[in-house]
């Protein structure tokens, strides 16, 4: 009999990466199909970090790397963790790992035992609960609706904490929403934290640089909780880099090192020509980030704008990263001819088959009322897909 383990039993497959599949199934067959479904910038990785990796081919770094990484990548990152955001790491705290998405399990693997509570703010990035579920942890979901911009208050975290709270993961710039924490609302969660010293605190920042509100702000910037903070981050997004596969933790130095201990067993050191393409990406000119956070920032207006104007759809304006999450729960129920609408991926697969848009329905990320748009594409994508979608829903009755 051919069966898995328990653990991959347990496992949803990703719904992001399921509807990525479906529209290029779609797209195979001929069919116009804009998709927003993936969070990945569509722009080219900049020339100069593209010429650092050349450089590393031409000069043999085609060895195993270091398993957390090269140290000249990780003086790179310690220095840009003390110039952008006033926090001290030594080398021996970061590990590089293949990509963000790595650093986090490993994290997660290293810090959280069967058993163990941790404290996931709803809406969530789709893999948190998967990997919780690969440590035997227990997941605990925290919801704030679109009316809270969709960020846990310091109240709602405070009644989440048991005596089996092990972790909290946070993340800001949020994947799906686009939701930042200000600096008042990250004390606010952080005072609450320094009054239980046996939770941990995983910081996805990975989106750092996608900030309409100014500069970034970090969870791991108030002292009475740094030494219990695991700040997450990388190049992919900021950088336009999600296929290089470079992603890092800083962390306090028993973390680093169990980190450490983990990938060696299951993944060793990182792609080493990503690595120096990794370090040109810290240590260049960073003009090429501002570039690209405008453009967002002009995309975040346009589709916004265009989103505000569909019946039914309940819009924020999102102070970050790349995504919307309008609020759709007056679409749900209803029905085109014999085809009912019961869910939000009910929805997005309606969407996508009827508009020839894709979108990810909420459920993946704790939030079973609304959709996730990415809206790292181009303006006349974004425009005509708006028109697409708002065209489609028309036939719901």
């Amino acid at each position: 009999m051919n069966q898995v383990s328990d653990r991959l039993a347990s496992l949803s497959p990703s719904e992001t990466l399921a509807m990525s599949q479906k529209s290029n199934e779609l797209k195979a067959q001929g069919i116009d199909v804009i998709n927003l479904s993936v969070g990945e910038p569509d722009f080219n990785t900049p020339a100069h970090i593209k010429e650092a990796a050349k450089k590393a081919i031409d000069d043999n770094f085609s060895f195993y790397s270091p398993v957390p990484g090269y140290m000249d990548l990780r003086k790179a990152i310690c220095d840009k963790m003390k110039n952008e955001n006033h926090l001290d790491f030594t080398p021996e705290q970061i590990v590089v790992s293949g990509g963000a998405k790595q650093s986090i399990c490993n994290a997660i693997l290293s810090l959280v035992g069967k058993g163990d509570e941790v404290i996931i703010p709803a809406p969530y990035w789709v893999s948190y609960v998967e990997m919780v579920k690969l440590a035997e942890g227990t997941n605990v979901i925290v919801s704030a609706g679109i009316e809270q911009d969709f960020k846990i208050t310091p109240a709602q975290l405070e009644a989440a904490i048991t005596s089996k709270t092990k972790l909290l993961i946070l993340c800001s710039p949020s994947n799906p929403t686009g939701s930042v924490y200000s600096q008042a609302e990250l004390k606010g969660l952080a005072d609450v934290l320094a009054k239980y010293p046996q939770v941990m605190v995983i910081s996805d920042e990975i989106y750092e640089h996608i900030n309409y509100v100014g500069g970034h702000q970090s969870i791991a910037q108030f002292e009475n909780i740094r030494d219990r903070v695991v700040i997450i981050n990388g190049v992919s997004k900021g950088y336009a880099m999600t296929g290089w596969r470079i992603g890092f933790i800083a962390a306090p130095l028993w973390v680093a090192k169990a980190c450490n201990k983990l990938q060696s067993q299951y993944t060793s050191g990182p792609c080493s020509i990503a690595q120096k393409a990794a370090v040109a990406a810290f240590t260049g000119d960073q003009s090429c980030v501002e570039e690209m956070r405008k453009a967002f920032e002009r995309r975040r207006k346009l589709v916004v704008d265009l989103a505000s104007q569909i019946p039914g759809f309940k819009v924020n304006n999102p102070e970050g990263a790349f995504y919307l999450f309008p609020e759709v729960s007056y679409y749900l129920g209803k029905s085109f001819g014999d085809r009912k609408i019961e869910t939000s991926a009910d929805l997005a697969m309606f969407l996508l088959e009827e508009g020839h848009v894709a979108t990810v329905g909420g459920a993946a990320f704790g939030a079973p009322n609304c959709l996730r748009f990415s809206y790292a594409t181009s303006d006349e994508n974004l425009t005509e897909a708006l028109r697409r979608i708002k065209e489609a829903l028309v036939k719901l009755k």
